[in-house]
């Protein structure tokens, strides 16, 4: 299980330790070793997505929904970054996409190689229109995902080993936990890599100028 901000105010749990995964390594598409190694967690055995749909509210930006759901996998010869959170969430949630913006804007023109998918785990607040707000607040290039049913959500969370909760507690408060990694998926529906929280911008962008130079060799 991937570490997760919880709380309130979503406070981070501690980590598990990635060497307890067995997760080192270095890949590239296609599960050849390169030059450049990622700096994220590399799974000997990577996580699968394609045949994954969730529900797809984008109305703006540069994919406005053609129908209602959308498969969790990148169009072809690019690459799709893959985060469960929640629009009010104070400080998780903005910091890891903030870091994805500067990173995509590192890398110039191929930036329109990079769409975000965001999965809303706190549907019954997050309307199409918060989201869409919300998740086009960070780049032109995303879908706004928000399940219609706890099943959809799980199922969606079962590929990547995700998790979340939402607890509404007797004084009216919410209380929200999920997990806080984010995932790079290829067109073929392969998680190439996966970035836990505070990954930083620097990583961030060697990672996809170097996932991004291998899929159009």
């Amino acid at each position: 299980m991937s570490p997760e901000c919880r709380g309130r105010q979503s406070r981070l749990l501690v980590p598990i330790v990635v060497s307890l995964l067995g997760l080192v390594g270095a890949v590239g598409c296609g599960g050849d070793q390169v030059a450049r190694p990622l700096t994220g967690i590399v799974r000997d055995d990577p996580l699968r997505s394609d045949g994954i749909t969730v529900t797809d509210v984008t109305d703006t930006g540069a994919y406005p929904a053609d129908d209602d759901s959308f498969e969790l996998v990148a169009r072809p010869g690019s690459l799709l970054v893959v985060y469960f959170g929640y629009t009010q969430c104070p400080d998780i949630c903005p910091t890891t996409l903030t870091e994805i913006r500067t990173a995509l804007r590192r890398l110039g023109d191929d930036a329109t190689r990079v769409d975000l998918a965001m999965i809303t785990v706190d549907p019954e607040r997050d309307t199409g229109e918060i989201l869409n707000a919300y998740v086009g607040s960070f780049t032109e290039q995303f879908h706004a995902l928000r399940p219609e049913s706890d099943d959809e959500l799980r199922t969606a969370e079962a590929a990547f080993l995700a998790s979340s909760s939402v607890t509404r507690l007797p004084d009216g408060t919410v209380e929200v936990g999920h997990s806080v990694n984010s995932y790079v998926v290829d067109e073929n529906g392969t998680v190439l890599v996966e970035w836990p929280f505070g990954h930083g911008v620097d990583n961030t962008a060697h990672d996809l100028e170097v996932m991004l130079d291998t899929s159009a060799s």
